[in-house]
């Protein structure tokens, strides 16, 4: 249902260093560039995610209440995506865990404070 998240950055080149290390650990490359936008999947035709300096030249400000929740392939994946963040220099916002039933999340923030979970259900 999902064809692709964009989440706001003021610096390009940090948040695509992030998304490229981050995204490296789920399997994802960058499936397409311009010079305000890079898009990761893990394959054409799948969910994507997209760092971009926003249209309007304003600067990029995080959502209150806005999180993205990456798919894990397993419990192991999240709790390395978590860390990976963390490595990164994004920062924690719940340690990997589950969270009630048939629920196990990483919660953490990137580089511009835009909050994300990796995640896996069941």
């Amino acid at each position: 249902m999902i064809s692709y998240v964009t989440l706001g950055t003021n610096d390009l080149a940090r948040a695509t260093a992030f998304y490229d290390t981050l995204l490296g650990e789920m399997g994802a490359t960058r499936m397409m560039q311009t010079d305000r936008m890079v898009i990761w999947s893990a394959q054409m035709g799948a969910p994507m995610l997209a760092v971009c300096t926003p249209y309007d030249g304003k600067a990029a400000t995080v959502g209150n209440g806005t999180m993205v929740a990456l798919a894990a392939r397993d419990r192991e994946t999240a709790a390395r995506v978590h860390a990976k963040a963390l490595e990164l220099g994004g920062s924690d916002e719940g340690a990997p865990g589950p969270r009630g039933d048939g629920f196990y999340g990483g919660y953490f923030r990137d580089v511009d404070g835009n909050k994300l979970v990796a995640c896996v259900f069941g």
